[in-house]
């Protein structure tokens, strides 16, 4: 049997899952099976496309749940322990500051399941992460991205 995938994330990260699953389970089915409901009263399935739509939209919202479920009962929870406060590691914000234009911005670095750059949060896997994942606060590092490489400095971890 394939061993089965990790997923790394924080207990915030696995807390957001566990409600995302809730969610899906107890209010998205309904509505789901509801709307099933409603297109059937329409008549002849065949050529139904709101029937179509639901029945789609129910086997999206199962694939979620199964996926959920996988994710939740796989995951590796980031702890800080403390150790090396100032090396970027999983789970630590990072503050870097683009060379040469001067340019800083913070990330904080989280497992693939709960990325998220828009709120700041870069998965593990991202060219930036894996570049500065083991480095510390005053290092230079060189990141290859996939616009070109650009040199950064770290200002902060915390």
């Amino acid at each position: 049997m394939a061993e089965e995938k990790s997923y790394y994330m924080t207990e915030e990260g696995k807390e957001k899952l566990e409600q995302e699953l809730h969610h899906l389970k107890t209010e998205r089915r309904k509505e789901v099976v509801e709307r099933i409901k409603i297109a059937r009263g329409f008549g002849d399935l065949s050529e139904n496309s709101e029937y179509d739509a639901a029945k789609d939209e129910q086997a999206f919202v199962e694939a979620r749940i199964t996926q959920v479920e996988n994710m939740i009962r796989n995951a590796v929870i980031i702890e800080n322990d403390g150790e090396n406060p100032d090396t970027v590691t999983m789970g630590k914000s990072v503050t870097f500051q683009e060379l040469p234009d001067g340019d800083e911005e913070t990330y904080t670095i989280v497992g693939s399941a709960e990325a998220d750059p828009f709120e700041g949060k870069i998965s593990n896997d991202s060219p930036m992460a894996q570049s500065l994942i083991g480095h510390s606060v005053g290092d230079r590092v060189s990141v290859t991205t996939p616009g070109g490489d650009i040199d950064v400095k770290i200002i902060t971890v915390e």
